[in-house]
């Protein structure tokens, strides 16, 4: 096979994939491209080794439940205390202050007792997410299940029972379907809306809203315009906002501690919902029930700059932080012409020769990098715990972005962050340098990625260790 091919493996492979690993270059080397849209009609691995795990409304509930316990047997413990603390201020045998430090100290004990389940639901669901991006051949699939993951993105800091769930079920069964479900998914999904205040939202005018004196919040209406659909300076202005926010009113979850069987699920409240028609974008919306909010959710994800933005931003993330023109409007008119249909949206961007004729300067995220770092290794699984505490510690904790823009896609974001890379590389090739000879890497795995500058300077190394630290720090295996 040509080297040119092989060129074009090993940039399948990072620009789409989770890199390669022991193999897979010579495995997809006689049609590159072919074999990345192949993977599309693959079942992906994600879905099949999550099957065990709890539904995102089922963890919400343990997590509230073992919540409410702890809360309880730290009541009882401190009522406990007190009363024994009385007993002894009574007999003049302990001081005030001492007494009430023994106090809290026997809430805390007694509350610390009951099991949170919360940590341990978190690292399930981000082992079952890393072993499928080891395990995949190529990955294209699971790269676009990360990137909708992101741009649809809710925060495990606010709501880490239902982080991972999340993913599974608003995000990975739809990112080869139609947006407009994809769309409805996200936003309909309990994590989205307590992660956007969306649960204290109420129409001034609604039953709950004048009985409570409390009112609307627009954080969701305004990230979907913003972020998920239209886009910044897509021509939305402040009435749309709010008319918008009054169209989602009512879209809420039932509360666990009302409902042990069905809470954490999306629930439509008719008695937080602001009555009568709103205008959205000009278009006016008469239906007062739940499709009301469906409806305006539909004609977002058939608009235009919805197209051009999704377009804009998928480039972005795949191919270069300044996509090609012609690329994004060649796949903003797929979407369009396809009814927002993103398998073929990625197939048009895969069979883009700009895809393919953009250098390799585009700085992978942490997260790439690190699956990139242990597919090279020829691992397949990964403790997530460790795995977990490396992104945190390079910047991007999984399902944990800063705001609701979600993580990052320019080099300018995680440039910074090199020098921490090399610390983890370090401890990572440590691990494992007894077993991984660093010429196999490069033979196996690497091979025509690997300049000769990076060969040579792997072949001086003092240790395995150092060889490695060398190819995982090297430019060819930081950019794609």
């Amino acid at each position: 096979m040509s080297s040119s091919a092989k060129a074009e493996a090993v940039l399948a492979l990072h620009r789409f994939g989770m890199g390669p690993r022991p193999g897979s270059i010579a495995a997809i080397e006689a049609d590159p491209r072919g074999a990345l849209i192949a993977e599309l009609d693959l079942p992906s691995a994600g879905e099949v080794a999550a099957a065990s795990l709890p539904s995102s409304a089922k963890a919400f509930r343990a997590v509230t439940d073992a919540y409410a316990k702890r809360q309880a047997k730290a009541i009882v413990a401190k009522k406990e205390q007190d009363a024994k603390r009385q007993q002894m201020a009574e007999a003049a045998s302990m001081t005030e202050g001492a007494a009430e430090g023994t106090s809290e100290m026997a809430a805390k004990i007694a509350a610390e007792a009951v099991p949170d389940p919360g940590r341990p639901i978190y690292l399930e669901e981000a082992r079952v997410r890393i072993a499928a991006a080891l395990g995949t051949e190529i990955g294209f699939g699971e790269r676009l299940v990360w990137f909708w993951s992101n741009h649809f993105c809710v925060s495990a800091d606010k709501i880490r029972s239902m982080s991972g769930a999340y993913e599974r079920e608003a995000i990975r069964p739809h990112v080869l379907g139609r947006f407009t479900d994809l769309l409805l998914a996200a936003e309909g999904h309990a994590a989205m809306l307590f992660y956007l205040d969306q649960t204290v939202s109420m129409g001034a005018n609604s039953v709950a809203g004048i009985n409570r004196t409390r009112g609307l919040n627009e954080n969701l209406a305004r990230e979907i315009l913003e972020l998920h659909t239209l886009g910044v300076r897509s021509g939305y202005t402040q009435e749309d906002v709010i008319g918008f926010a009054n169209v989602l009113t009512g879209w809420t979850l039932v509360p666990p501690g009302d409902n042990p069987e069905h809470g954490g699920e999306f629930t439509f409240n008719p008695r937080l919902h602001e009555p009568g028609v709103q205008k959205v974008l000009g278009k006016i919306y008469e239906d007062e029930t739940v499709e009301q909010g469906r409806a305006v959710l539909r004609d977002l994800a058939a608009h235009p700059a919805t197209a051009t933005h999704v377009a804009t931003k998928l480039a972005r993330h795949f191919i270069a932080d300044t996509p090609p023109a012609p690329l994004v409007e060649r796949m903003a008119k797929v979407f369009l012409d396809t009814g927002g249909d993103l398998k073929e949206i990625a197939k048009a961007m895969v069979s883009s020769p700009e895809a393919w004729t953009e250098p390799p300067t585009k700085l992978k995220r942490p997260s790439e990098w690190v699956v990139g770092m242990v597919r090279a290794t020829g691992r397949s699984q990964a403790d997530p715990a460790r795995f977990t505490d490396g992104q945190a510690l390079l910047g991007e904790p999984l399902w944990r972005p800063s705001s609701p823009k979600g993580f990052p896609d320019d080099e300018g974001s995680w440039i910074n962050g090199m020098g921490r890379r090399l610390d983890v590389a370090n401890n990572f090739a440590e691990r494992l340098s007894g077993g991984v000879d660093p010429q196999d890497v490069i033979e196996t795995v690497l091979g025509y990625l690997v300049s000769s500058e990076v060969k040579q300077a792997v072949s001086r190394a003092e240790s395995r260790q150092q060889a490695l630290v060398l190819l995982f720090m090297s430019a060819e295996f930081q950019r794609r």
